[in-house]
């Protein structure tokens, strides 16, 4: 929910180490469909992995294909296309997201709803903050508390939150009181309020904040890596990264599961992994490295995302490309 993870930038950007920053912000976006959008003469359309243009751009915004379907927004009104461009819910809604689990939320005038992949609504606009669906439930805010919902809108967890995140290993991170902890799909408390802020489970851990430091508890509980590190994020492919601040400098790198340092905190920041290969930034430019810590793409972008489908989201100059794993343009805007 949108609580959340305002609530953990906002935190993270108290801590020594700093919030990771826009390069870092929005780069959830992962599934695809073979078609990557594009921007051209302020116009979005889509271009397939060689990149050859597939849709062209007509969209004035466009989000990325989930599920064989891609929110688009033409005037101030979205709706939504399929892989070959055709409309297969026409522009109507005030803010739209990716299907999930066969629903997505939409915005109407100041409430949220929910609608399948024709466009009917499953869950009438009623509600006052929305998430997309994980593992059968969706975080919901109304009259300020959030709480959970099935696929049709029936409350399985009632509102009492202060704010909700999605279920990710069949456990959800909830605010109290202002502490965070995990429950069940029962509402149960699995792990009681107690930390600061924290992060989903991935791959059996997720990262807490006690105090000013960052550590990783597993799904009961119990700290598998003591609370230690000025910055953390999730693991991802086995690694997560970390900062740590020497004097005034904080410096990044990755530990595995046991909280070994694998890659030493050289970086000025690190991203999660992805097809093998991980965001860093080195002097305010972006490039890859692979899982040794070895510079494979040399830090030349101004703002860059993670590989997916074998292309990476890459910016310099204001401009946005899409580049192979050897760092190779695969697609160049035009100047």
């Amino acid at each position: 929910m949108k609580q959340t993870c305002i609530a953990v930038l906002t935190l993270l950007a108290l801590l020594s180490c700093g919030a990771q920053t826009h390069a870092q912000a929005a780069k959830g976006e992962t599934e695809h469909a073979g078609l990557f959008r594009v921007c051209v003469g302020g116009k979005y359309g889509y271009i397939d992995t060689t990149g050859k243009h597939v849709i062209n751009p007509q969209f004035d915004m466009a989000g990325s294909f989930f599920a064989g379907l891609a929110p688009v927004r033409v005037g101030h009104k979205w709706g939504y296309i399929d892989t070959t461009g055709k409309y297969v819910i026409n522009p109507q809604f005030d803010r739209a997201w990716f299907f999930s689990e066969g629903l997505a939320w939409v915005l109407v005038g100041s409430k949220y709803g929910y609608i399948d992949k024709t466009g009917k609504y499953v869950i009438n606009p009623q509600l006052d903050n929305a998430g997309s669906f994980s593992e059968g439930l969706a975080s919901v805010e109304v009259g300020g508390r959030s709480g959970y919902i099935d696929t049709t809108g029936k409350y399985v967890i009632n509102p009492q939150f202060d704010g909700a995140g999605d279920f990710s290993e069949g456990l959800a991170l909830v605010y109290l009181g202002g502490k965070g902890g995990y429950i069940d799909k029962t509402g149960k408390y699995v792990i009681t309020p107690q930390f600061n802020y924290a992060g989903d489970f991935s791959e059996g851990l997720a990262w807490v904040v006690v105090g000013s430091k960052l550590g990783y508890v597993d799904t009961t509980g119990k700290y598998v890596i003591i609370p230690q590190f000025d910055d953390a994020g999730s693991f991802s492919e086995g690694l997560a990264y970390v900062g740590v601040r020497d004097s005034e400098t904080c410096k990044w790198g990755c530990i595995d599961k046991t909280g070994k340092l694998v890659i030493t905190p050289q970086f000025d920041r690190v991203w999660s992994f992805s097809e093998g290969l991980a965001l860093v930034e080195v002097s305010g430019k972006w490039g890859y490295i692979d899982k040794t810590g070895k510079l494979v793409i040399i830090p030349q972008f101004d703002d860059a995302g993670g590989f997916s489908e074998g292309l990476a989201r890459v910016e310099v100059s204001g401009k946005w490309g899409y580049i192979d794993k050897t760092g190779k343009y695969v697609w160049r805007p035009s100047e």
